[in-house]
């Protein structure tokens, strides 16, 4: 949202970013991607897409804070071109269809919900129509600060009826690729092996328990810490 303390109007405050912040941290190497909350009490539908597409001239990844209390804002990620529309909660059924059709992930951010006592994000009809699904915490002071994230995605598995493999999935491999981090997030031949394990002999378990498990090593590069 635009800082109080800004002299001007929505539209001014995202050309402030692009003309004098984004150039100096595409510079400066501090960020490889933008992200902005299209919404009635942020910004709108038309500045932000407008903001989107140039952040993505500059070089930027985009990313879309979309369909958080009203629908419409993931039609414009997946317009666009975002690698990710996150939250969702207030996606409608015809959007969700939109969604499937494109490369944009579409990630659920269950500890808002819990957090805010809002709806979960739609993930089981999200799946079933074929859109890649990603679970991540929004781990934040304001809405979502429980932060465990093994935790939030078992609840959300509960209320929508998600499978375990849904799941891990969702938090590991799908989440990579919303990131461009697609070297790493499944254990496979030519990838980077950051893992974490538990003792447990059945994988159901670490949500079954819904993170009262926790993870008993971990590994980065192949490499126990």
């Amino acid at each position: 949202m635009k800082p109080r303390d800004f002299e001007g109007s929505n539209p001014e405050y995202l050309d402030y970013i692009l003309t004098e912040i984004l150039p100096r941290v595409k510079e400066e190497g501090l960020a490889n991607r933008v992200d902005i909350f299209i919404e009635k009490s942020a910004f709108q539908p038309e500045e932000s897409k407008e903001f989107l597409r140039k952040a993505k001239e500059l070089g930027f990844e985009i990313t879309v804070h979309a369909d958080q209390f009203t629908p419409g804002s993931s039609r414009i990620a997946v317009e666009v071109g975002a690698k990710s529309a996150d939250h969702l909660e207030a996606t409608i059924d015809e959007d969700i269809q939109f969604l499937a059709k494109s490369d944009t992930v579409a990630t659920a951010l269950p500890g808002a919900s819990l957090g805010l006592g809002e709806k979960f994000t739609p993930a089981r009809k999200l799946l079933d129509a074929g859109a890649i699904v990603a679970i991540a915490s929004d781990w934040n002071p304001g809405s979502a600060p429980m932060g465990n994230l093994i935790t939030q995605a078992s609840i959300l598995a509960t209320f929508q009826k998600l499978t375990t493999a849904e799941v891990l999935a969702g938090m590991t491999f799908r989440a990579a690729y919303a990131l461009n981090l697609e070297d790493r997030g499944q254990l496979h031949a030519g990838k980077k092996a950051d893992f974490v394990t538990f003792r447990t002999n059945n994988f159901q378990n670490v949500l079954y328990n819904q993170g009262s498990l926790k993870a008993d090593k971990v590994y980065i590069d192949g490499n126990l810490i």
